[in-house]
């Protein structure tokens, strides 16, 4: 099966960028900076605390944040600890060189002591998007493989039901529902199936087969997506008709793989 929009070639990304230091002063600079010396980035926000950069991240979700180690309410660590696994990149830039073994266990992608040089942070920033990059790169070639493995065609899944056993061909599923600790199944030829089974065991069964969680919720066979709507946080429209809300932070993987890749 052919997918044209994987024959094309992705656009360099945009870096989202999010400054975190605690001198406003600091923050002007680094703005200036990087608007001179680093087109990639965008900036789109910034923050003085370990508070309010816990907010912002969560809302603006950036690829790269330039955080000082020393706020008023807490260190650049500290709020590293609030992210389980961060979707975004990280240059620490302090004025304590103390810490720059502790920065690179957090795998931060440079440790740029202030007073700051422009070329230096040039160069790092460079390299952060060299990261996210190849990072998007291997997302684009794992969708492209899990689209290119036949959807399922011809296997079959095996779905218990209270009164029921279903032999379903899994490229005949359009999607998953969470419902507490059962699954709604959608089939395009059965209609819908209640398995007692909760959705996780779903995920592992299906991602193998062009599936992908993109919402807590639900799990959606990539192959019968007919459209992506970006109003209200997002939708995809799926080949059953389905309007099915894609999280924030898929949607921003979604955003990134769909809408950055150009003729």
């Amino acid at each position: 099966m052919n997918f044209p929009i994987f024959e094309r070639k992705i656009k360099q990304k945009m870096l989202k960028t999010i400054i975190v230091d605690d001198e406003a002063h600091v923050r002007g600079t680094l703005r200036k900076f990087l608007e001179k010396y680093c087109p990639q980035v965008k900036i789109v926000n910034e923050a003085g605390s370990v508070s309010e950069a816990h907010e912002i991240i969560n809302r603006h979700h950036p690829d790269l944040v330039l955080l000082d180690i020393q706020l008023g309410d807490g260190t650049g660590f500290d709020l590293l600890k609030n992210f389980e696994s961060p979707n975004f990149k990280v240059i620490f830039i302090t004025a304590h060189d103390q810490y720059a073994v502790q920065a690179f266990k957090v795998c931060a992608v440079d440790f740029i002591l202030k007073p700051i040089n422009p070329l230096e942070l040039a160069e790092a920033v460079t390299r952060a998007q060299q990261v996210v990059q190849q990072e998007l790169h291997l997302k684009l070639d794992a969708l492209e493989n899990n689209l290119s493995q036949d959807n399922g065609s011809g296997k079959k899944i095996v779905i218990k039901t209270l009164d029921n056993i279903y032999v379903i061909e899994i490229n005949t599923i359009t999607h998953c529902e969470s419902d507490g600790s059962y699954t709604r199944i959608f089939t395009l030829e059965q209609g819908e199936i209640m398995t007692s089974k909760p959705l996780k065991e779903y995920e592992e069964i299906l991602s193998n087969y062009g599936f992908l969680r993109i919402h807590r919720s639900f799990l959606i066979n990539l192959s019968h997506i007919k459209r992506f709507e970006k109003s209200e946080g997002g939708y995809v429209i799926l080949a059953d008709d389905a309007k099915v809300p894609v999280a924030s932070r898929k949607r921003e993987e979604l955003m990134e793989l769909f809408d950055k890749i150009s003729e």
